[in-house]
């Protein structure tokens, strides 16, 4: 099996995040806090609790050189928190959101950090170090609902958005004063802040869980319609591929190699998506151990599967723990995964990542031994 290592943090996660060294991870226990824990002595235990936010913390990411960490939550807030010796002391954000934030992530040079909100709009964080806090850039009226998943091209400039209203979009991030003229793409026209390069209408359901390739040639996302999308050539003229499946939809993609990306949600199971030589995507398999019970039809329709259900409580009186549908039996996780993390980089290869979910677990999978998926690492 993949699962190499399972933890039961909480009863249950919303988010998390790994140190540079791995040696700590930080989650949200789904509430306004946030929790470190340390691996001491091959236990990990809680070291620290970060208590800033009045609502649910809805996004964390651990930037990887500096070593902060970056909070967003419902109560419209975010902090970045520098370890100042034994403590960690928050830096006030200045958002100027009046909805929700929901999604958060450092950029590739670490010296931005872009949020989504439920205000429609992205902000897009710079330290000021004259007022000692950081603030925003907003890039509004571009989105018709929720902004649910952000992600930076390895360029430090172009982010790509998912939203509720079905969408994927990609924009310029620049900023002056901030990034170098020489980061920038390679145009004669530069564009500015905020502008819109492309926006991708293949979804006719809500998008989540955006992200680009290694190489920043791919870009990826799903939709809650139990698709994924594939999008080469992000331009004027893109490229753009959709994969339908029979199970349930995905909350969060990863990309492993250029040809390989996982994707995690509603199934409680990893999925693996692969591109053959011609660049064609397709699903290949689960990642962890699916079996079905035999007390549930083999092949029937979750309709069929809770008419079932609800028929024989009917006839027979049975309470709701008598009866089981089919469902996953070893699965590393019990509940929807909601978040997926790289862990381990080599190369433009990666073998391991995490996933946490609502069942209050952080997995730890290993493709090292997969010996049908190395073609595609």
């Amino acid at each position: 099996m993949a699962a190499v290592a399972v933890h039961q943090f909480a009863p249950c996660i919303t988010c998390h995040a790994w140190s540079p060294d791995q040696s700590m991870v930080a989650f949200c226990p789904n509430n306004n806090e946030v929790h470190i824990y340390k691996l001491l002595q091959d236990k990990w235990e809680k070291v620290h609790v970060l208590q800033k936010h009045d609502q649910l913390v809805s996004g964390i990411d651990w930037s990887g050189t500096s070593n902060r960490i970056v909070s967003v939550s419902h109560d419209r807030n975010s902090y970045v928190w520098n370890q100042e010796g034994p403590e960690w002391v928050p830096t006030l954000v200045i958002l100027r959101l009046n909805r929700a934030a929901l999604c958060v992530q450092w950029s590739p040079k670490e010296n931005k950090f872009a949020v989504g909100s439920g205000a429609k709009n992205v902000c897009i964080c710079y330290y000021e170090g004259e007022n000692n806090w950081w603030v925003s850039k907003v890039i509004r009226k571009k989105h018709n609902s929720s902004v649910t998943g952000v992600a930076w091209h390895p360029n430090n400039i172009l982010l790509a958005t998912t939203s509720t209203d079905g969408k994927c979009r990609v924009f310029s991030t620049f900023i002056k004063g901030v990034d170098a003229r020489e980061s920038k793409t390679g145009s004669s026209s530069d564009p500015k802040f905020g502008e819109q390069i492309v926006q991708l209408d293949l979804s006719s359901s809500w998008a989540f869980g955006v992200k680009w390739s290694p190489s920043g040639n791919t870009l990826a996302y799903v939709g809650h319609n139990s698709m994924i999308y594939f999008v080469d050539d992000v331009g004027p003229s893109p490229l753009a591929q959709n994969v339908a499946f029979r199970y349930l939809p995905l909350r969060d993609v990863l990309f492993v190699s250029e040809k390989m990306v996982i994707g995690v949600g509603y199934d409680c199971n990893p999925m693996v998506f692969a591109a053959d030589k011609s660049g064609l995507w397709s699903f290949i398999r689960f990642l962890g151990e699916r079996k079905e019970s035999s007390s549930g039809p083999k092949s029937g329709s979750q309709f069929s599967e809770a008419f079932g259900k609800f028929y024989g409580q009917s006839r027979q009186g049975l309470s709701s723990d008598t009866v089981e549908p089919s469902k996953i039996q070893g699965a590393a996780h019990d509940n929807c995964i909601n978040c997926i993390e790289l862990l381990k980089q080599k190369g433009s290869k990666t073998k391991r990542f995490s996933t946490s979910g609502m069942d209050g677990k952080v997995v730890i999978w290993d493709l090292e031994n997969q010996q049908d998926l190395k073609e595609y690492l």
